[in-house]
């Protein structure tokens, strides 16, 4: 049971404008599973918080990884153009995957995603491992990485 009086990460959410184009990524290619969507007044604060053009239609779409329910979140914002993602990539969504190859390869299979070069991985404590960048359809940056485990 959590104890309510202490920090808890519950989630982060990204912004997208085709809920169904970015699940073909999150969903089909990185293994989240989809816990529920919603839409009208139970998502209004999202419009709020992000700051979202008068106008958009919003949804909240939230995703389970294994063992660990509703860690991340989609917010669509359809019927509207969303501002370009350009410049400075402000945050990330960092992932440990469990077929690096796999989901690399499915991710520069999909249209609108960008890859970033893979680069090797050293961690603070030494591991050695890989690392590559997904910036999905709307500019969201997602790292993924994989550390073999000690033979």
């Amino acid at each position: 049971m959590a104890v309510e009086n202490t920090l808890h990460f519950q989630r982060a959410t990204l912004v997208v404008a085709d809920l169904e184009r970015a699940l073909r990524l999150y969903r089909d290619i990185l293994g989240f599973t989809v816990e529920y969507i919603l839409g009208g007044d139970a998502v209004a604060y999202s419009r709020q918080v992000f700051d979202l053009p008068a106008g958009a239609v919003v949804r909240l779409c939230t995703l389970n990884a294994p063992g660990q329910p509703r860690t991340l979140a989609l917010v669509e914002a359809s019927g509207v153009a969303l501002p370009p993602s350009v410049g400075v990539r402000r945050s990330a969504a960092v992932l440990r995957v469990a077929d690096f190859d796999s989901v690399l390869a499915g991710a520069a299979a999909l249209p609108d995603v960008q890859v970033i070069a893979e680069h090797p991985l050293r961690t603070h404590d030494g591991r050695i491992g890989r690392e590559a960048g997904i910036v999905d359809a709307d500019g969201n940056l997602v790292v993924i990485y994989s550390i073999p485990l000690a033979p």
